[in-house]
């Protein structure tokens, strides 16, 4: 009888099954089997919050294999995500398998490499109770605001309204920015910039700072030119030469939050997409033979800890001494300190091995999973370097009792930047007024004199709008969400409505605003950040053992309760501001706004029912044209019953061959799109075709002559060990060789079209 090991996802089940060998028989739960009814609250309120659990809608198949797996082996292993989440799938599933608790079945890895996997198998424990109900406390809390507090959101704003407890802080944070900025009145100021020459005849350029006593800006064009007109053509004196030696330390290696922050801003990639992208990196990706076949290439992505483990880091000090040099390594490996608030459940996010260099497995990744091991692989080894030193010099000079500097910077050893540099590339120039680049040599006491003077009108700018990175930034430091739910939040307040992009900015909705100033006169507290942070730590001590489920539900609750009974007796409709758009509607001349409909947002004129003119916009909100000049194109035969032109159209599931002559002729017929691939069974070409549900599938243009059909999308490309024909898996992101004797397969991601 075999071992079962029951993980989460089909592509980690994929990994581990082959570390184990065929002892052990690794299946998948896909997530979780049992949650709250979606159709009633699920919690008994009057008998201590007690959850009621049902299995999941469309999980039966699921349960019941694992059922008839877990009958028959000699020993259940439940090897889910180590965290919260993952500890809650494993109790439901042991609940579910009739496991007992005390039993020694879970296993954790934070990384899935061979070594680690059959550690963990060696060493299994009991589920971890308080993990468990630190994460059911969460979701019954989530549950009691949610369906408690939609029914007032729909009477007072907007039926189909949902409410969430995280999400409606993180809504308000956006949308107390967007106040700031419509009551941002910009400050006007100047800056004075001098350029000085050396007796040598060598160009500095000065900016001012003041006088003797104080700083000084510049307000207004009079003081400016006042300035301006004091020290043109002027000698400036040199006061001081400062020389300084600088050094930097590297960022510390990444958790949750900095990965998401450095993933938005230098790679543009949104939040759901770099956890998505993560996630396949931990999971495991096909390297080939070369490197050990399928691996996972990163440690557990949802942590906020900086710990890492000694192993690692002795691999990483052995590899920056071998490529780099002695001097690249620190005299003493770096230790980074944890935040207090931290869970510090896991090491933070590096490289499973640091041998596996970006460069070296590139054809193996996808474009989007090279660039983000690339810069967790950058950022972990520049973590463990020696610091960059920089020579510094700052001139500072006078003229007419006011002072101008100039400071300059040199690289004197370039340390962990020779890997990755977590700076702003203008942070030195901006934050100590320095310039890249060698200064002339001046002495003190020596003569300057200004070739020009130049004065600069500027304006303060008001906050900038949040974006995924900088919204993360901001829950993290007030204490609001955990690591594992801060892409969570986001994509719940873009679906809801309650925020929309524009282009890499979180703006709130009118429908948002409005949500958003209820919630502040009705519950305070649910929308209150130290009120949401101190939860999360009460959260957190329950994970600890410090602190029952029911106290912190029952102390939650009571306060609660009696805001929403206040809240329900005064129902009071609120008007949400329409969204007005700069379309003009081509019927009656006024502007159209912005409506949400079953399929999504259109534009509608707004003198409705008198004009009922409307527009389709995309996801953007731009208006979808519709080109009636366009020709059609014709086809290359005829209509099989009247013998006019075919032309192709497009209807709703695509294009398609139509007789010209419709209405009178009716004739249609299927436009196959050929794939360039041979049919392996006939030799005839394989061409797209759609189900009755709509679905893509591949089949041999002799249909019904030559029955051949597949799923998996065909590719021109033959496989390289035995020539056979190769299909795309689009479920696994798998490329796979048709010939059952051949094995060859590689990860790798494609788009349909390719």
């Amino acid at each position: 009888m075999p071992n079962l090991v029951i993980v989460e996802s089909p592509a980690k089940a994929t990994t581990i099954k082959g570390y184990l060998g065929s002892d052990y028989k690794v299946i998948a739960s896909k997530g979780h089997i049992r949650d709250l009814p979606k159709s009633t609250l699920g919690v008994d309120i009057e008998h201590n919050f007690e959850p009621h659990y049902i299995n999941i809608r469309g999980k039966g198949d699921v349960i019941k294999e694992l059922k008839k797996e877990a009958k028959n082996a000699k020993k259940i292993f439940l090897a889910t995500d180590p965290d919260r989440e993952g500890e809650a799938i494993s109790w439901h599933l042991a609940t579910a398998l009739e496991i007992p608790l005390d039993r020694a079945c879970r296993v954790t890895f934070n990384e899935i490499t061979k070594t680690a996997v059959k550690d963990a198998v060696k060493h299994p424990r009991v589920i971890d109770t308080d993990l468990v109900n630190s994460q059911q406390a969460r979701r019954i809390l989530d549950r009691i605001v949610g369906y408690q507090l939609s029914p007032f959101l729909w009477k007072n704003v907007k039926s189909g309204l949902s409410a969430g407890r995280v999400q409606s802080v993180a809504t308000r944070m956006i949308c107390e920015r967007e106040e700031e900025i419509r009551a941002f009145v910009p400050q006007e100021y100047w800056t004075i910039d001098a350029m000085l020459t050396t007796a040598g005849g060598q160009n500095v350029l000065a900016h001012f700072v003041g006088d003797e006593q104080n700083k000084i800006r510049p307000a207004n064009e009079n003081e400016a030119r006042k300035i301006e007109k004091a020290v043109s053509g002027g000698t400036f004196r040199v006061l001081s030469v400062k020389t300084a030696q600088k050094n930097r330390q590297p960022a510390p290696p990444f958790t949750t939050s900095t990965m998401q922050q450095e993933a938005s801003k230098k790679l543009g990639f949104q939040s759901q997409q770099i956890m998505k992208v993560a996630q396949e990196l931990y999971e495991g990706i096909n390297l080939g033979a070369e490197h050990g076949g399928v691996q996972g290439l990163i440690t557990y992505m949802r942590t906020d800890s900086l710990r890492i483990a000694e192993s690692a880091q002795s691999a990483a000090l052995a590899y920056i001494e071998s490529v780099y040099g002695n001097d690249y390594r620190p005299e003493t490996p770096n230790i980074y300190k944890t935040k207090a608030n931290a869970q510090d459940a896991h090491e933070a996010i590096r490289p499973a091995s640091v041998a596996l260099t970006p460069d070296s497995i590139r054809s193996r990744l996808t474009n989007e999973q090279y660039k983000l091991y690339r810069l967790i692989w950058e950022r972990f080894v520049a973590s463990q370097m020696a610091p960059a030193v920089y020579d510094t010099v700052t001139v500072e000079t006078e003229c007419a009792g006011y002072h101008f500097r100039v400071g300059g910077y040199t690289v004197r050893f370039p340390g962990y930047t020779a890997v990755y540099d977590n700076h702003e590339s203008d942070e030195m120039e901006n934050r100590e007024n320095l310039s890249a680049g060698k200064l002339p040599a001046v002495k003190q006491g020596e003569n300057l004199t200004a070739v020009a003077v130049e004065s600069t009108q500027h304006f303060t700018e008001p906050p900038a709008r949040y974006n995924d990175a900088s919204l993360i930034k901001i829950l993290e430091e007030s204490g609001i969400g955990r690591p594992s739910t801060y892409t969570a939040i986001i994509t719940t307040i873009i679906a809801r409505e309650y925020v929309k992009r524009v282009g890499r900015n979180l703006v709130p909705t009118p429908l948002g605003e409005v949500t958003t100033r209820l919630m502040k006169e009705r519950f305070p507290d649910i929308v209150d950040y130290e009120f949401t942070a101190q939860l999360e730590d009460k959260l957190d001590g329950i994970a600890h053992g410090g602190t029952s489920v029911q106290s912190l539900l029952s102390d939650f609750y009571g306060d609660f309760e009696k805001n929403l009974k206040t809240a329900m007796e005064s129902v009071s409709r609120e008007e949400i501001p329409v969204e007005e758009s700069d379309v003009v509607c081509d019927k009656c001349g006024s502007k159209m706004v912005y409506k949400s409909g079953r399929f999504g947002k259109f534009l509608a004129c707004p003198n409705y029912p008198q004009c009922r003119n409307t527009m389709a916009v995309d996801k953007n909100g731009k208006v979808i044209t519709k080109n009636t000049q366009t020709e059609e194109k014709k086809a290359d035969f005829k209509c099989e019953l009247c013998g006019a032109d075919m032309v192709i159209r497009k209807g709703r599931y695509g294009e398609f061959y139509a007789c010209s002559n419709y209405p009178t002729c009716r004739f249609t017929k299927q436009l196959l799109q050929d794939t360039g691939v041979a049919c392996p069974k006939c030799g005839a070409r394989l061409v797209v075709r759609h189900s009755r549900d709509r679905k893509v599938f591949y089949s041999c243009e002799n249909y019904p002559n030559c029955d051949y059909s597949t799923w998996d999308m065909p590719l021109q490309e033959k496989c390289p060990e035995c020539g056979s024909m190769l299909v795309y898996k689009k479920a696994r992101k798998t490329v796979t060789c048709t010939n059952g004797e051949c094995g060859y397969s590689r990860q790798q991601e494609l788009k349909v079209d390719e």
